[in-house]
């Protein structure tokens, strides 16, 4: 793991951006830099958007994701099997954002261990309650902004595969992780990643 973040909000406005993360990747797989890149997206409109501003936000959001993923994740994102390509880029949202990590960690992760199917509103509830004990800074946010923190955690882990539906009580999905690609990230020391997605200690 790298330097642990501080807390932050602005996920809920960054939703899971599969398509858009891999014609990225497939950028970077071509050789393109972070400024070439952003060139493109304004110049080609890549992502079909309508404003200047919101080209220039999603280049940014994925670059960031990115940036610090080794080339092999990278070409694995473009040229592996759909789950394997989402489960790279879901781990590129929890390397960059500690909030939605530890609600991996501390609620998906338990839940697998546990052989509990289901991911609940009050399981949501509880965690932001506790991460707002634990940080005076997540205690600040007013409660639209952890409507809309929800919203984005539900819709990034059912787009990546991880649960069945997104209303009611949430179905967990079983998923497979390439060995290839969980041999690598445990090789990098990234195991920890693993662990919130299949429950084991790896």
């Amino acid at each position: 793991m790298g330097k642990i973040e501080d807390y932050k909000s602005t996920i809920k406005s960054r939703p899971f951006l599969y398509l858009e993360t891999k014609k990225v990747a497939n950028l970077i797989n071509k050789g393109f830099n972070a400024f070439e890149i952003k060139e493109k997206t304004l110049k080609e409109n890549i992502f079909q958007v309508k404003t200047e501003m919101r080209k220039k936000e999603i280049a940014s959001i994925i670059i960031t994701r990115l940036k610090d993923l080794d080339l092999f994740l990278v070409e694995k994102i473009v040229k592996g099997d759909s789950d394997t390509s989402k489960i790279i880029v879901l781990y590129s949202i929890m390397k960059t954002d500690r909030l939605f990590f530890e609600f991996m960690y501390e609620v998906y992760r338990e839940k697998i261990i546990l052989y509990d199917h289901y991911l609940t509103d009050k399981d949501f509830n509880l965690f932001f309650d506790i991460k707002k004990q634990q940080s005076s800074k997540v205690a600040s946010w007013n409660d639209y902004t952890f409507y809309k923190l929800k919203q984005v955690f539900i819709r990034i882990i059912y787009e990546a595969g991880l649960i069945k539906n997104q209303k009611g009580n949430r179905e967990i999905n079983q998923i497979y992780i390439d060995l290839e690609v969980k041999q690598f990230i445990k090789d990098i020391g990234d195991q920890v990643y693993l662990e919130a997605l299949v429950g084991e200690d790896l």
